[in-house]
């Protein structure tokens, strides 16, 4: 079993930056690959980022990439989402999850485990 918290999350001018943080509950942080996603306001879960368990490979939407930065510190129980140069787009419910699996880390169906979502709000 795995809780995860999201923080972080805010209201940000375009342009501007936020960093969002996942903590992870218990003793197998690193079994996990982990992700985060984002639900838009009246839009389905999309896919933003994913990285596998050491970190050694990370994953971007289109939308994204160059722009946000996935990491992670096993040692912390922790995944982040660095997020630059926001967009109005950006704005959404932002959700870490974690799996166990070997599924394709942009499916949301791959994952076990998902944390409650931050809300990004960025004005234009």
């Amino acid at each position: 079993q795995v809780h995860l918290v999201e923080s972080g999350g805010g209201l940000v001018q375009a342009g501007g930056s936020l960093r969002l943080s996942c903590a992870a509950s218990g003793r197998t942080f690193s079994s996990y690959r982990m992700g985060w996603f984002r639900q838009p306001p009246g839009k389905e879960r999309e896919f933003v980022a994913g990285i596998t368990w050491s970190g050694d490979n990370t994953y971007y939407a289109d939308s994204v990439k160059g722009r946000f930065t996935i990491s992670r510190d096993n040692a912390k129980n922790t995944v982040y989402l660095q997020m630059n140069s926001l967009k109005p787009e950006d704005t959404a419910v932002y959700r870490c999850g974690a799996t166990s699996g070997w599924g394709y880390l942009k499916n949301p169906q791959a994952y076990d485990y998902w944390g409650q979502g931050t809300q990004v709000t960025v004005s234009s």
